[in-house]
């Protein structure tokens, strides 16, 4: 986020909030930390720079942090996908409930899908002005979320017909 602009913990939290957040989460709690020990490793420099009464240090990507970054990005391994989600646990196990009880748990899941993708379109044209500035790869991964959560919604839409038939069953 540092590499990206972002200088403060404040403005990482305020960077993650419109991005990464939809598929990683960070708490504020981790922010500070992790720029300090970031800072110590020296991968970031940091310095003091107040705003008004409030004590303020904004940060910047190091050569070695560059280097790091880089490693990191293209070192050979898994990268493990994890999923939780408890719209899709209640899913798994709806087979419990009444059709119509069912039936809400799914329109739940799709109203939910629906509001992130309402959600990232929002934030789709900041990501189109950044890939034109040369950052292209955050649109690509918003596109890959709108994407998911696009077929999310038509899949529960393609499931619903079964339930309600089910429930006049």
């Amino acid at each position: 986020m540092v590499r990206l602009g972002a200088r403060s913990g404040y403005e990482i939290k305020q960077m993650v909030d419109v991005s990464i957040r939809f598929f990683w989460t960070i708490s504020p709690a981790q922010i500070y930390p992790n720029l300090q020990l970031l800072e110590q490793e020296g991968l970031l420099r940091g310095r003091s720079e107040p705003q008004g009464r409030r004590p303020r240090r904004v940060f910047e990507i190091t050569p070695a942090g560059e280097a790091a970054l880089r490693g990191w990005l293209t070192a050979p391994g898994p990268m493990p996908f994890e999923l939780r989600d408890t719209g899709m646990l209640k899913l798994f196990f709806a087979d419990a409930l009444e059709e119509d009880d069912a039936l809400a748990v799914l329109t739940e899941v799709k109203r939910r899908s629906e509001e992130r993708l309402a959600a990232l379109r929002a934030i789709e044209p900041a990501a189109e002005h950044a890939a034109g500035d040369g950052a292209a790869h955050p649109l690509l991964t918003l596109q890959m979320g709108i994407a998911f959560h696009r077929a999310i919604v038509e899949v529960c839409n393609d499931f619903m017909p079964r339930l309600a038939i089910g429930s006049m069953e």
